[in-house]
């Protein structure tokens, strides 16, 4: 299978992740949170303007997730310390299940290796299973949880995960 990292870099590219982001976030979480919470996160943390300023403003990384030449899902970035922070994975309903995530995490071990970090970690809704399940099979584990008030009257109820490398 052929499965590479495309980075986002042009202002056009930010608006085609933003719109695949709405679609994906609007089917993933919509039996995990409002509407409303989902629009408001969505304009706050991945609208193109967003994901401009925290690629050029905050050290972020993203990227479209292609496999076998189509664009099936996107990732997201930051190498913090002596790690790697995976802010964002996601991947369109219709190719879930083929193992693209996994092949994603394995380039971020990549990533991480080259850079001589310790660990990749992330946050994930604690509500989300099939993502915890997907993390534990690459080999992550659950070191805390987190809520974070994300303003608006929300919060982000969510488990710390974190892959050692060794």
């Amino acid at each position: 299978m052929d499965l590479i990292l495309e980075a986002a870099v042009t202002e056009q590219q930010y608006e085609k992740l933003a719109a695949m982001a709405s679609s994906i976030w609007n089917e993933c979480y919509s039996s995990l949170l409002t509407p409303s919470q989902i629009e408001y996160m969505l304009a706050r943390f991945q609208s193109a303007e967003a994901i401009q300023e925290q690629i050029e403003q905050q050290g972020y990384r993203y990227y479209f997730i292609v496999a076998n030449g189509q664009k099936v899902g996107y990732t997201a970035l930051k190498i913090e310390f002596q790690a790697l922070f995976l802010s964002k994975l996601y991947i369109q309903s219709k190719v879930r299940g083929k193992g693209y995530s996994k092949l994603v995490i394995g380039k971020l071990v990549e990533i991480a290796n080259q850079a001589k970090l310790k660990s990749i970690w992330l946050t994930v809704n604690r509500y989300n299973e099939a993502a915890i399940a997907a993390y534990k099979r690459s080999g992550f584990v659950i070191t805390d949880e987190k809520v974070t008030d994300i303003g608006n009257g929300y919060v982000m109820d969510d488990y710390i995960m974190e892959l050692a490398l060794v």
